[in-house]
């Protein structure tokens, strides 16, 4: 049985309690992840993060230059791999969950998963390119959706618009607002303009792991959910469509399309949440102007 005592501190008492603050000292400095009540604690040094993962800003304009009518998928999954692992970076994509690839690869009506196989690259299609590297220890998510070669002009509003979100979700993550204020902040954008936020589909925590707590979905309340607090790092993704928001799964268990067959669009981020404001990781050069 158990006895309370009232007795003076035992010196076991003292050295437990000295490990016990040790640890909780080690734990703050290394900023590991902990969720106390609604408060999301650092779980990452983003800094470190950003410098690992820098010559991945160069990834879309290197497969980007290849998605031409003619190419495959399968084809764009091999350029892209072969440059992760030239600049010593290994694909977080491939083998997660059995996913058999290195990149996923989204045509026209695909939402996201897109496995990299026989499709042809055609003109006018749209093609999402997403991609998950892994370099010493640090992971980064980041997705582009590419028109190729003469879209219409209601194709390109719904990439500017799903742009335009990302823009506005990133702007909304700073220390202590929440969740819900990046997830409204896109919504606004996409619903104002008269396209569908996938709600099935959501953001996420990135940086140890490829996928971690806070989820980050693209609607919402602001002032909502987990605070957003300095050190974080999470992944905003608009997903967006022509038409209705519903999707629907493949037989492959990964391909999600829409359910009815409109076009959607994908933009991601990694994100670092700092005292100066949201720093983008996963920034990108030699896209189209305006486009980050």
């Amino acid at each position: 049985m158990t006895a309370h005592s009232e007795r003076a501190p035992t010196l076991y008492g003292i050295v437990a309690f000295k490990l016990i603050r040790g640890i909780f000292l080690l734990m703050l400095a290394m900023k590991t992840y902990a969720l106390v009540g609604e408060e999301l604690r650092p779980h990452f040094d983003a800094a470190v993060l950003w410098l690992k993962l820098d010559p991945e800003t160069e990834f879309f304009d290197h497969v980007g230059d290849r998605i031409e009518p003619g190419i495959t998928t399968a084809e764009l999954d091999d350029v892209a791999d072969a440059f992760i692992r030239e600049r010593g970076g290994v694909s977080a994509s491939r083998g997660y969950r059995g996913y058999p690839a290195a990149i996923c690869i989204s045509p026209n009506d695909v939402v996201v998963h897109g496995i990299p196989g026989a499709h042809v690259v055609a003109e006018g299609d749209l093609i999402t390119i997403d991609v998950g590297a892994s370099l010493d220890g640090a992971i980064a998510d980041s997705a582009y959706t590419f028109g190729v070669g003469a879209i219409d002009p209601e194709t390109q509003r719904l990439l500017d618009v799903c742009q335009a979100a990302l823009d506005a979700g990133i702007a909304a993550a700073t220390i202590a607002n929440r969740i819900g204020d990046i997830s409204h902040a896109v919504q606004e954008v996409v619903e104002g303009a008269g396209f569908a936020v996938v709600r099935s589909l959501v953001g996420h925590g990135v940086g140890r792991h490829y996928h971690e707590d806070p989820h980050v979905p693209n609607f919402g309340q602001p002032g909502r959910g987990p605070r957003l607090s300095e050190g974080m790092t999470i992944a905003i993704e608009p997903m967006i469509t022509v038409g209705s928001p519903e999707v629907r799964l493949h037989d492959d268990g990964w391909t999600i399309s829409t359910e009815d067959g409109s076009l959607a669009a994908h933009f991601e981020h990694t994100v670092a949440i700092l005292p100066d404001g949201p720093r983008i990781l996963t920034p990108r050069v030699g896209v189209p102007a305006g486009r980050t």
